[in-house]
Formats: structure tokens, C-alpha cells, sequence
């Protein structure tokens, strides 16, 4: 039974985890596990809930069944809002989402912002998930003075 539930994250839990309301649950684990590559640190299926990790980064997914639902949720579900992961290296992602034919919101490229007197540098690539949630998937550069 406790195979079934998983377990806690394996790095603990982060101090800020975002629950995304999705439509329909295994379209978005596709999408989550199989393209991006998160892991099931736990779920409950009863609930239609699952918890995912992948280097560091956590995210609940829960099908969408009334609760918390704060007002109409229309397509593209999380207008105004975008998640940021972080990986080690974006090179293997990138060859998935081609493999998988998922459509680039804006292509992988190399940005530079500055925070103070520093740049931080990524190579970042925005998708969207099935709901249309978007996500920036970005690999760190390193920083350079301004």
C-alpha cells in the first residue's frame, strides 16, 4: 500500500510548492513525466492528486473537482503567472519536446539578466502544458559583471 502513495520528496519540502488545477491528469502527467521528466514522489488516487519532483523543483497536479476553484477557470489556465525550473542541463529536455513534437512557446535561447551589478546568465525555452500553463525551462550560465 505504501508503494502505491510514494513517498516524501526526496530533497524535503520546498518552502514554496505550487498546485496546478489541471483538466485532465493524465494528459498532464505525459506531459510532466514523460516530456520534462519530473518523478512521482507521491500521489493519491482517489484524490486524482500527484506530487512531482525533478532536480529540486516540486509541483502538485490534482484534477480539476470543484474545490478550490475560485472563479472561472477558462483556457489558458494560469494567465498572469510563470513557472520557472531550473535544470541542470536543458539539452536532453530539448530533444524530448522534438521527439514528443510539443510546441515551443518562444525557442530555446540565450538571455542575460541583471540583478545589481551582475548578470545572470540562462539558456531558457517556454512551453506550455496541456492546460496551457507556462513554463520557462532554463539552464544556468553562470553571472558576468555588468
Amino acid at each position: 500500500m505504501a508503494d502505491e502513495f510514494g513517498r516524501p520528496p526526496t530533497g524535503g519540502w520546498a518552502p514554496l510548492v505550487p498546485e496546478l488545477l489541471v483538466n485532465d491528469l493524465d494528459a498532464s502527467l505525459k506531459f510532466w513525466r514523460d516530456i520534462l521528466g519530473f518523478r512521482t514522489a507521491y500521489q493519491r488516487p482517489a484524490d486524482r492528486f500527484v506530487y512531482l519532483e525533478l532536480e529540486g523543483a516540486q509541483i502538485m497536479l490534482c484534477e480539476r473537482n470543484g474545490r478550490a476553484e475560485t472563479g472561472p477557470l477558462d483556457l489558458p489556465l494560469g494567465q498572469g503567472v510563470m513557472f520557472q525550473i531550473y535544470l541542470s542541463d536543458v539539452t536532453p529536455l530539448m530533444k524530448t519536446l522534438e521527439a514528443a513534437d510539443w510546441p515551443l512557446y518562444e525557442p530555446l535561447r540565450e538571455v542575460w539578466y541583471r540583478a545589481g551589478n551582475v548578470e545572470t546568465g540562462l539558456r531558457q525555452v517556454l512551453v506550455q502544458d496541456p492546460d496551457g500553463f507556462l513554463l520557462m525551462l532554463g539552464q544556468k550560465l553562470g553571472q558576468r559583471p555588468t
